[in-house]
This record gives structure tokens, C-alpha cells and sequence, in this order.
């Protein structure tokens, strides 16, 4: 019974009635998010009623823009990065076209809105501010440079404590070149440090330390430290370091604030800097971080986006079974080819992809199988099996055709010879099987002639 139930989380997405399941684990409802490539939807675990995000990316036009290595780089990062002022990621699934970022949900909304309202408080400032560079000191910690730090990225939640997210732009060791250094010029000019506007590298934890100093400024203000009638000078504000502090703001705070914007970064106060000055430490608990395995953006790419070990399926009698989206996603992206999931025991098979639904599916089966002067059989569990009327060298031949569903708008059709001699059984695939269906296939197994 537990293997079965584990076996029923595995189903892709599908709907029942007005509710959207998928995977059989997850209900997705309102959209509360949308970028170029990819919504976020509210969800709830169906098992614990857990309430979640679920990031839905757009597997086709993040390969058409060269971004799949930047989303196995998301995924690496936020496996690295398990600290209670971070956003978790509790899991990712993938489909044929999509892939699913299960994260946690954090309902207090952007601190961006808080700051937009105007300045804060001080001590709201500080805990917020304190918080962020916890979640950032961790970071680093982990070699994760997050390179696009600001307020639209730190959410609250329910208790008004900070979660890091976003960490699209976020690098890895990696990628420093052998100056030691990062390259890639990135993040929101507001934000960004001057090192990293002037293209001539940068260590990614000292532009996080200046964006952090921003973040605080805009905080206790209610506007940004930097500002200008046009891009080029603010760049040149910033390059200066040229700000004014308001005369709200408190010595201490202004003190911090005058150390953590220079525009030199070697002269740039660093975290435990930070952590020893006398604002910061004020009513100041360090969080209980957790400690997790290591990732790279090898083994994400072995794991959630392309495979993750063997083919899984689930039997039911009202639905056909369906094929596990971890095998799959590789497949679909080579002509899909999906023989690497079957066991070598197996007997010879031929697949094909459909984007016709199961029943007509099989309806069209039972119709090919008599125009083929076979014997046809509906078995239960959506299978067909075909007898033919002539003795070949090893007896009739028998064919099973069995029908899975990968998504609601694909299924698999596999066949599989029961009896018979396999010579015959490949020259039935060859001359009678796929020409009768040539209409409602999709892709043949192995053959990239899928859109």
C-alpha cells in the first residue's frame, strides 16, 4: 500500500474537475507571479495541506534564449543554500515542456511594498538589514554570490522576517575566471556596485556587501542613494560613491552606511566587519542555519532537468498509467528516444509519442488491428493485444499495445511482442504498424521529428 500511494505522487500534471493536480502531489490555484519565462502559482501539498510557490518555467524558450545552464545554476544554488532567511526550495519536477520549482510560500510580500509606503523605522530597518546579511554571509559561505540584491527580492513572511529569493542571476566558484574574479556584468543598476558597472571584474562578495549597504540607505529613507536624470549619471554617482544621508538618520547608522558604500572595494567593510559594529549588533541573534549536502550544476542536470534514475509507473483503472517526468525530460529533448529506461530483459518494443488522448488512442488501435486482419482484444489497464490469423516461423504473431499518459496533451504508446518471431514482429512495425498511424503520432522513438 505505501509503495502504491508513493507511486501515485509520481503522476503528471492532469485535471480533476476544476481542481489543477499535478504530479499528484501538488493543487495549483492563483497566479502570483510572471516573468518573461516562467509564472508563479500559489499551491498546497495535498498530503500535509502545506501551502507552497510553484514556479512554472517555460522549458522551450529558456533553451531558445541559451538559459538552461542559468536554471540548473538556480537549482544548485538554492539546493546550497538552506538558511532560514532564504527562500527553501522544496523540490523540482519537470514535463516535457515545464519545469516546476516547488518553493516555499512566503505570504507577506515583497518588502519592496513596505518601503514604497516610505521610510521605516530604525529598529525595523536593522532587523531586516540584519537578517539580509545573515542569509548573504551564509551565501558566501557556500561560494553563492547572489549579484542582484534589492528590495523586490526580499520577501517577508507571516512572522515579518526576511527571505532571500531569486537567485537567477547568482553565481557559483565555478565561474570565476582564473584572476580569481567574476566577469559578468548583472543586477539592477541602482543596486550594483561600481566594480561590476565598470566591466573590469569583481569578487561577487564584496558587490553583494555594496548592495547590501544600498538596500539599508533605501530602508531608512524611503528612496535611493543614487539618483540622477538619467542612467549615465547616476553611474557616475555611484562610481563617486556621491550620496547624502538625510538628517534622520541616527551616527551610528550613518557610520555603517559610510562603510559600506565605497567605491573602492578593497576599502569596503566586509561581513564580520559588519557583524562587529555597533548598530548591527544591536538586539542582534544569529539564526540556526542547516547544513546540507553539496551541489553543482552537474549533478542538477543528472538529477530534476534530464534523469533521475528508473522508470516508474502507475496502474489505475480509471486513467492510463503514467510515465515519471524525471525520465522523460531528457528524452523529449533527443528525438525521444527513452530505450536507456527499460530494463535489457525486456522483449523488443517500439514507442511512440501521441497528442491524442488515451481512449482515441486505443479506439484507433482496435480499428488498425482488424483492417490488419488480427484478432483484437481490449485488455484492462488501457492495453490492446492484436493475434494474427497466420502461422509465421514461430507460431501467430502476438502484439501488446499498452498506452501511458505523460501529460494530459501527451501519451506513450508502447508495443511489445508477446508470441511469435521477432523478424516479423519489426517488419509489422516497419510495413504495417507505422503507416496505418502515421496520423496521430507524434514522434517515433529515437527519430528527432518532433516541433
Amino acid at each position: 500500500m505505501e509503495e502504491q500511494a508513493e507511486m501515485e505522487n509520481l503522476r503528471i500534471s492532469y485535471k480533476n474537475g476544476s481542481r489543477n493536480i499535478i504530479f499528484g502531489k501538488y493543487e495549483m490555484g492563483r497566479v502570483l507571479g510572471q516573468g518573461t519565462f516562467a509564472k508563479v502559482f500559489y499551491g498546497k501539498n495535498m498530503s500535509t495541506q502545506e501551502s507552497v510557490a510553484i514556479k512554472v518555467i517555460k522549458k522551450d524558450q529558456v533553451k531558445k534564449e541559451g538559459l538552461m545552464e542559468q536554471i540548473k545554476r538556480e537549482i544548485a544554488i538554492m539546493r546550497l543554500v538552506r538558511h532560514p532567511n532564504v527562500v527553501e526550495l522544496k523540490e523540482v519536477m519537470a514535463t516535457k515542456a515545464r519545469i516546476f520549482f516547488v518553493m516555499e510560500y512566503v505570504k507577506g510580500g515583497e518588502l519592496f511594498a513596505k518601503v514604497a509606503k516610505g521610510k521605516l523605522k530604525e529598529d525595523s530597518a536593522r532587523k531586516y538589514f540584519q537578517q539580509l546579511v545573515s542569509s548573504v554571509d551564509f551565501c558566501h559561505s557556500r561560494g553563492v554570490f547572489h549579484r542582484d540584491l534589492k528590495p523586490e527580492n526580499l520577501l517577508l513572511d507571516e512572522n515579518e522576517n526576511v527571505k532571500v529569493t531569486d537567485f537567477g542571476l547568482s553565481a557559483l566558484p565555478e565561474q570565476l575566471r582564473n584572476d580569481g574574479l567574476l566577469h559578468t556584468q548583472c543586477g539592477t543598476p541602482a543596486y550594483v556596485a561600481p566594480e561590476v558597472l565598470r566591466k573590469k571584474g569583481y569578487d561577487g562578495a564584496k558587490a553583494d556587501i555594496w548592495s547590501c549597504g544600498v538596500i539599508l540607505f533605501v530602508l531608512l529613507t524611503g528612496y535611493l542613494p543614487f539618483q540622477a536624470e538619467n542612467v549615465m549619471k547616476m553611474y557616475r554617482k555611484i562610481f563617486k560613491a556621491e550620496y547624502e544621508c538625510p538628517p534622520w538618520i541616527s551616527n551610528d547608522a550613518r557610520r555603517l552606511i559610510s562603510k559600506l558604500l565605497v567605491a573602492n572595494p578593497e576599502k569596503r567593510i566586509t561581513i564580520p566587519g559588519i557583524t562587529r559594529n555597533p548598530w548591527f549588533r544591536k538586539g542582534f541573534t544569529k539564526p540556526v542555519t542547516v547544513s546540507v549536502e553539496e551541489s553543482s550544476v552537474e549533478n542538477v542536470e543528472k538529477d530534476e532537468i534530464e534523469s533521475n534514475g528508473e522508470l516508474e509507473m502507475v496502474t489505475t483503472k480509471s486513467s492510463p498509467s503514467f510515465y515519471n517526468a524525471f525520465e522523460l525530460i531528457s528524452s523529449m529533448s533527443s528525438g525521444f528516444d527513452l530505450s536507456n529506461l527499460f530494463e535489457n530483459k525486456r522483449k523488443p518494443a517500439s514507442l511512440f509519442t501521441s497528442k491524442c488522448s488515451a481512449s482515441a488512442i486505443l479506439s484507433r488501435l482496435e480499428s488498425m488491428g482488424k483492417k490488419l486482419n488480427f484478432s483484437v482484444s481490449c485488455m484492462k489497464d488501457f492495453k490492446v493485444k492484436m493475434q494474427g490469423k497466420v502461422e509465421g516461423r514461430k507460431g501467430k504473431l502476438a502484439v501488446t499495445a499498452e498506452v501511458f499518459e505523460v501529460v494530459p496533451e501527451v501519451a506513450v504508446v508502447e508495443f511489445s511482442k508477446s508470441a511469435g518471431d521477432t523478424l516479423e514482429y519489426n517488419k509489422f512495425c516497419e510495413e504495417d504498424l507505422r503507416p496505418a498511424l502515421k496520423d496521430i503520432v507524434w514522434s517515433w522513438q529515437g527519430e528527432n521529428n518532433y516541433q
